[in-house]
This record gives structure tokens, sequence and C-alpha cells, in this order.
């Protein structure tokens, strides 16, 4: 594997094909600074471009996933350009993420909220603990999450989302799961067992036809239907002629697990 990066605020360590990317400053609950941010985005290109990695986990150290921004950047003596300088990490971030290629697991092992659901929606799977609570508390404090609503709004329905962002209230991780923002939740002690389970199993997949698929989904979303139709078409004959697929049918036929290469 190639050199890590240095980070400050971010951890990332690797276990067979799988990273793990844990946002890192528990006692401040994880908040979204400036360099945790770019901390963020080093560690997905990282796993980016490393090609033994076929699977990131997203998880924050400590009871938190992560509370947000990081509030002192709004404080008065914060300029107006910087702070518009800044919300380009959350831009990069999320755009590096929907274009990572590999699929991203979000480990939620505690309260996500604002930015920090922002990110959790990001990931393409979520599994959240029992207790964690999900929110947009923006409105309380005369803030609107302009950031993260193109994520949202990809993720929640419409009408939860608006009552999410103009209340401010917190959701339960079980109310997600039951609008479908969320995939499994556990209590505490399964959390890794199952988080385990999900990557190690995504992890034997072919890692084009994951990375074709995955692509071709998030693109084809803001598509018209006939053109999402034609693109999805040109996708699958793509897809149909990699080495990964013609072992995978062979391994079928030959009643075998399949060895996918990635090509």
């Amino acid at each position: 594997m190639a050199e890590k990066p240095a980070l400050e605020q971010v951890l990332l360590t690797t276990a067979g094909h799988i990273a793990a990317v844990t946002l890192n400053r528990p006692d401040q609950r994880n908040p979204l600074s400036a360099t945790m941010l770019r901390d963020l985005a080093a560690a997905f290109r990282w796993c980016q471009q490393e090609p033994e990695v076929r699977v990131v986990v997203l998880t924050g150290a400590g009871r938190v996933f992560c509370a947000g921004a990081d509030l002192t950047s709004f404080d008065g003596d914060t300029t107006s350009l910087e702070k518009f300088r800044s919300r380009d990490l959350f831009v990069d971030l999320f755009i590096l993420m929907a274009e990572l290629g590999k699929p991203i697991v979000g480990r939620i092992n505690g309260h996500a909220l604002a930015g920090g659901l922002g990110l959790a929606c990001s990931c393409d799977l979520l599994i959240a603990v029992d207790t964690a609570t999900f929110g947009t508390p923006e409105i309380n404090v005369g803030i609107w999450p302009m950031m993260i609503q193109a994520i949202l709004s990809r993720s929640i329905p419409r009408k939860v989302l608006l009552e999410m962002e103009m209340l401010g209230d917190r959701w339960t991780a079980t109310q997600l799961q039951s609008l479908g923002v969320i995939n499994r939740v556990v209590a505490h002690e399964h959390l890794d067992s199952t988080v385990n389970e999900i990557t190690e199993a995504l992890a034997k997949k072919s890692p084009v036809a994951m990375r074709l698929g995955r692509d071709s989904l998030y693109r084809q979303q803001d598509m018209d239907f006939r053109a999402a139709l034609h693109y999805l078409h040109g996708q699958f004959l793509l897809v149909s002629q990699t080495e990964d697929s013609r072992e995978g049918i062979k391994a079928f036929f030959e009643k075998r697990e399949p060895d996918f290469k990635g090509k």
C-alpha cells in the first residue's frame, strides 16, 4: 500500500481490503473544523487511489459521530470571505465522497447533527446504534443547513426534510430507518459485528462492477427518464465486458466462489 497521509484530526487505518476513516476529536464531539474537513478529504482521496482498498468505513471516536460544523468558524473575528472559503471544503468533500468509486459504510456510533447528518447521508449504507439521534438544528441559531441540503434532499423525503429543517428537532435512528434513510439499527454491542459483516461481504464483490454500478446510480438520478435509460444501457455494455464479469459467470457455472481482480 502507498504511504498514508499525515492527519491531525482524523484516523486512517486499514485491515485487508477495508479502510476505516475516524473523526478523532471526541472531547469536542467531533466537530467539522477546517482542519478536519481537509483531513477527511485527504483520507478519502488516499482510499480512492489505493487499489487494495475496496470498502471504506466512516465513523467517529467516542460517543458521538459528529455534532456538525465547528461553530468557532462563525465567531465575530472571522471575515465573510473566510467563512465563504471554508464552505468550499464541504463542497469538495461531498463531491469526493460521491465520486469515490468505492462503497462507503457509515458506522454511526452516536448523534449525527447538522453537518454530521450531511456527512452520514453522504455514505452509501448506514448502520446506526439505537441510541443515536439525527437532526438539523441550524434553524435554532438563525442558520439554515445550506451546505448539506443537496445531500439530505437525495436521502430524505421532502416533507420529512422540511419538517426536520424548519423545526430543528431531533429524530431517532428507528424513525429514519422507517423512512429508508438508515439501513440497520442495532444495539451498541452489535454495532461492530454488523459493520464487519456488511463490509466483509462488500469487499468480496467485484471492485470494477461496484465502481461502475455505484457511479451509474448517482449519475442517473438527475437525468430525465429517457436519458437515464440510454446512459444505463451503455454502462451495462461496459460492465459486461470486464474480466470480472467473465470470471463471475464462469464461477457461477463451475459452482465456486469468484476470484475478482477489479479489471
